[in-house]
Parts: structure tokens; sequence; C-alpha cells
């Protein structure tokens, strides 16, 4: 189980972060500030820190600066500074990437783990049976032909690959990939889920044998077709 830590001052943003997190295997590590973090280190691994920017005492760029003195851990900056010159500093200083608040729940967890694999020397893909999906390009390919996807399909597919036989409920997925407290209706994740089906299906790939709905609860995707 790969250990992330999570370093912000506000407590709902660790919660949050945790929430969307834990589901996927990962061990979360709550910190509210810079300080209290760099000591957790001096004691205890992480595969990953998400480092809030806007922190008393010490914030995330003097953070990342000291981090980057004695760990050679991967960091992502997650602040709600957008603008260009804050997200070249935080790169410049040792972060391995800058993602604003607020952010897309999808996007978040599939930059994770690209940094993840980058880190650990593993192909930035992840494919299935002739599908390839590029984490860093957002790209997805059946037997090396194109199919393009919105980034909400793009998530969802990632999702469902990362999480094979796991039965996701609408609400669950619409937390996952749209975020905690959207308005979002059940018939949006049908409608997406519908669409993603078709690209795969008009690609070639057999999606009505991998991608099941779940009926009364919602979707999961099989690690082997039942036919």
């Amino acid at each position: 189980m790969e250990t992330i830590l999570l370093v912000d001052d506000e407590t709902r943003m660790l919660d949050l972060l945790s929430l969307y997190l834990t589901p996927l295997g990962y061990k979360c590590v709550k910190q509210t500030s810079a300080l209290d973090a760099i000591s957790y280190l001096e004691e205890n691994h992480a595969d990953l820190i998400l480092l809030d920017v806007m922190m008393p005492e010490m914030d995330g760029w003097e953070a990342c600066t000291e981090i980057r003195k004695h760990w050679d851990i991967p960091v992502i900056m997650l602040t709600a500074r957008s603008e260009k010159p804050d997200i070249v500093k935080g790169l410049k200083i040792g972060a391995d990437d800058y993602v604003t608040k607020p952010f897309d729940e999808g996007e978040l967890i599939a930059r994770i783990e690209a940094v993840l694999r980058r880190n650990s020397g593993k192909s930035p893909n992840l494919s299935f049976k002739g599908l390839n999906l590029n984490m860093d390009s957002y790209d997805l390919l059946y037997n090396g032909a194109s199919i393009p996807l919105t980034p909400k399909e793009f998530s969802l597919l990632n999702l469902f690959l990362l999480n094979r036989n796991k039965v996701f409920t609408r609400e669950h997925l619409i937390s996952n990939i749209w975020g905690y407290g959207v308005a979002t209706e059940d018939r949006t994740i049908d409608s997406h889920v519908r669409n993603l089906r078709d690209k795969l299906r008009k690609a070639g790939f057999g999606a009505d044998d991998y991608l099941i709905t779940v009926w009364g609860v919602g979707y999961k995707w099989l690690e082997k077709a039942d036919r």
C-alpha cells in the first residue's frame, strides 16, 4: 500500500482528499502544517506528498525546498494560486506537478498515479486487452488506433481499469469524477458511461463484455469477460 502525505491547514480539504484516495487503496496521512509534515518525514516513509501552498508558519514553497534538501519524494503542489509565475516557481523548486483548486478529482487521481509511476520507473501507460491509456498525454489507443475521449470519459475508464471487478455506485462515481458536493444527477453518469461504451464499441473493443451495468447499484469493469 502506497502512502500519501496530505499537507493542508484546512482539515476539511484533508478529509476530502482522504475520502477520494483511501477507497483506491492509498494510505493517507494528514498533517495540518508543513513543519509537522517535515517532522513526520524524519521518522516515517511517504511515497508521495500532496502539498498546499498557502499555509501559516511555513508555506508550501518553503516546505518543498526543505523537503528537496533531504528526501527524493515526489511532490504535487495543490493550491488555489493558478497564475503561471506561481506554477513555474513551484516546478523550479522541485515540485513534480501542480494542481489548482478547485480541481477535478478524476484528473487529480490520474496525476497522482502518473507521478508515482514516473518515480518508480514504470510506464505511464495503463493497458487492458489492446486498450492503452497514457496518463501523461490523456490519450486512449485501441490496437494502436486513437479513440477520442472527453476528460470525464477518460477519468471514468481510468477509474474502472484501476479497480477491476469493483462495483461503483453512481454516487461514488459522481464524487470521484465530478467532486464531492457537486450537484450531478444519476442520468449524467449513465450518459457518460453510455457514450464511453459506444466509443469503445465503434473502435472494435468488446465494451459490453467488460463495462457492466449492475442493476440498481451502478457499474463495474470485469477483469475477465463472462462470455
